[in-house]
């Protein structure tokens, strides 16, 4: 009878192809509807925020203001990737996943109801604040989870494919919260906008996570972490200490940790760019209506999300190294032609720049979920993938719009903004070159201390979890 590890990463034994496309179903409609409640405080902060909860402000200076509030919420990513990691790593993927989900989903319903500053004044802005805190804290544990959950119940044939899904949340996620809120411009007034038309996707938000909590609640934890935990507790029958997940993946992984956090500077830094601070760029500088702007996102959030499982599959033919940096030189690249095409005020143009740019970045967001689950052993892989994932954002995603808005601010014009990006995929060609090739890996037998002991090896030798 073959082992369960055995059984996990060879197509055809314990995991029928139907019910591994029900875990990938569960992953992505849960990741959408976080993705969906994360996505639409950053679309919101860019079309409305500055004069809701920032009125006493020039445009520009609320505008800013915002984005801090909304680059605020990933300095909690973090700490939620620690927490969730690490119990995440003792009690399972499944567990924390609802846990994380409902936090998300109350938060966002929550900032619906937080009235404006001409209401309560300061407060105001403190609430919102607050609750941004809470929805990073919940996605720092989100994303590590649902796409190990995929990863670890697939083969390793073709895990880039089954575990490109979850990341299609992040593009699905956005296409409904522009979407939403596109519908809500499109059907009121700028005034009922303003005034209470924003509100509605928010508290749309209740109903999301009802439906993805009774979704996440029907699947099973995953058999290799099954197996990793009964490892850990003859460890504990036979009194031999282990360590923390934390300490354990800062000692024996800290390499990983930083190619996973290099490898994300263009991935992060690129897409709130081109999803969030686009909206500011075509609304406030160059002087589009909202509908326009938010309909050349909706445009390329479509095709990415059809894109990216196709880019998970080639990832799997011809390796996770040569897929990402094909995205991470593209959109280096890209940024110039990008803001050369904004100017031009064309609706097609816009789309163009779009999409384009949001290909590149398929090409590395797509292979990402399964390139840092291959990295870690799997009782610190939780940790690691959301740590390695996490701490990256708050140096790259978090500050992007604020920086971008900022840069525009100070010099009229887009070539710093240009500059930026470039420089963020320059640390991302040079991360992903200094990594080895993962695709292929049995996530069972990767052994956690020989990236320590000798990185020239293929951490293939035994099975350790």
């Amino acid at each position: 009878m073959p082992s369960a590890h055995n059984a996990v990463n060879d197509p055809g034994t314990s995991r029928t192809p139907s019910g591994l496309r029900t875990i990938v179903a569960a992953s992505l409609i849960g990741t959408t509807i976080e993705w969906y409640d994360y996505f639409l405080y950053g679309s919101a902060a860019a079309l409305v925020f500055g004069r809701v909860f920032f009125p006493e402000s020039d445009p520009l200076t609320g505008t800013l203001l915002s984005f801090l509030t909304y680059a605020i919420g990933f300095a909690a990513r973090p700490i939620g990737a620690v927490v969730f990691g690490h119990f995440g790593d003792r009690l399972g993927r499944k567990k924390l996943l609802v846990i994380s989900l409902l936090m998300m989903g109350l938060s966002t319903a929550l900032i619906g109801c937080v009235p404006g500053y001409d209401t309560i004044g300061v407060a105001a802005p403190v609430l919102l604040t607050a609750l941004r805190l809470v929805q990073g804290f919940a996605l720092g544990g989100e994303w590590g989870g649902a796409v190990l959950l995929v990863s670890e119940h697939g083969d390793a044939k073709r895990r880039g494919f089954w575990a490109s899904w979850p990341q299609g949340g992040a593009p699905a996620g956005n296409l409904v919260a522009v979407g939403v809120l596109s519908l809500m411009t499109t059907v009121l007034s700028d005034d009922a906008f303003t005034s209470w038309g924003w509100r509605v996707p928010f508290l749309l938000s209740a109903v999301l996570v009802m439906i993805g909590l009774w979704i996440r609640l029907s699947v099973d934890e995953s058999p290799l972490f099954k197996e990793a935990l009964a490892k850990a507790e003859r460890r504990k029958a036979e009194q031999r200490a282990e360590r923390l997940p934390f300490v354990a993946v800062v000692r024996d992984h800290w390499r990983d940790i930083l190619v996973a956090m290099g490898a994300r500077m263009a991935e992060n830094i690129s897409y709130y760019v081109i999803t969030a601070f686009v909206l500011t760029y075509c609304v406030d500088h160059l002087g589009i209506d909202k509908q326009t702007s938010l309909n050349a996102v909706l445009i390329g959030s479509a095709v990415q999300f059809c894109l990216i499982p196709l880019f998970g599959a080639l990832s799997d033919r011809v390796g996770r190294k040569p897929v990402y940096l094909v995205g991470a030189v593209g959109v280096g690249l890209w940024s110039w032609a990008f803001f050369a095409l904004l100017d031009t005020r064309s609706f097609p143009a816009l789309v163009l720049a779009v999409t384009v740019g949001l290909v590149f970045h398929s090409a590395m967001y797509a292979p990402q979920a399964a390139f840092f689950s291959e990295l870690f052993a799997t009782r610190m892989r939780y940790t690691g993938a959301s740590i390695g994932a996490q701490l990256s954002s708050v140096a790259a995603g978090a500050p992007a719009p604020l920086i971008a808005t900022a840069l525009l601010g100070s010099y009229g014009d887009s070539t710093p903004i240009s500059v930026y990006v470039g420089l963020a995929a320059l640390i991302t060609v040079t991360a992903v070159v200094a990594s080895r090739e993962t695709r292929g890996r049995d996530l069972a037998a990767i052994e956690p201390d020989d990236s320590a002991r000798n990185p020239g090896t293929d951490r293939q030798t035994a099975a350790s979890a």
